[in-house]
């Protein structure tokens, strides 16, 4: 790094401190001083977010799936037929991608059974389709995914990030206000002295 890049780093330094309120400045009251302050704290918890976040995605993504192991051990995983093509026309929702269709199976004592279970869109008749049984041995939801753990986490720790911000914004601008009324106070105070000063000099 070269000495001229040096200085232009340190002088970026100063500055973003002293928009900060950081550095000594006669003229800044201690109004300001405490406005500094809560601006630098309020930088520092808004960054403290982003691993604690991370933190509490983890645990949301690491629960769901521990949730998700214990219904996949409870369910189990037969092959069934599509006794009736599924839904291709129009009417379908955007990114729907299943239909319930009725399907049969061979349950463990050998007894045909019927059911409905959610097949993909285009199934027709006679094709295999792979459905999830809970111990009655009905047609159950099928158990969440890692990648639907994974959003879940992803969804809390964003949604943490987003909240935790917009509070510390809202917090920042209702102090920033009472200490504007303050600012407001003191200016008013030192017009007024300055005032009876000149009136007693023009006297």
């Amino acid at each position: 790094m070269s000495a001229n890049q040096q200085r232009r780093g340190e002088m970026w330094v100063l500055m973003q401190a002293r928009r900060l309120g950081l550095g000594r400045n006669t003229l800044r009251r201690q109004v300001d001083r405490v406005e500094a302050i809560l601006r630098l704290g309020a930088v520092v918890v808004a960054l403290l977010m982003i691993p604690a976040a991370a933190v509490l995605g983890t645990a949301v993504r690491d629960a769901s799936e521990r949730a998700a192991a214990v219904e996949r051990a409870e369910l189990q995983q037969v092959r069934a037929q599509a006794l009736e093509d599924a839904f291709a026309g129009t009417g379908v929702a955007p990114g729907q991608v299943s239909w319930p269709i009725r399907v049969g199976w061979q349950d463990a004592q050998g007894v045909e059974r019927e059911g409905i279970a959610d097949g993909l869109i285009g199934t027709k008749a006679g094709a295999d389709v792979m459905i999830w049984l809970d111990r009655s041995g009905s047609i159950a939801s099928p158990p969440r995914q890692p990648a639907d753990s994974a959003a879940f986490g992803a969804s809390a720790g964003l949604s943490m990030v987003m909240l935790s911000w917009l509070l510390l914004s809202g917090l920042f601008v209702l102090a920033q206000r009472s200490l504007d009324r303050r600012r407001a106070d003191i200016w008013e105070r030192e017009w007024a002295e300055v005032s009876r000063r000149w009136t007693r000099w023009e006297k």
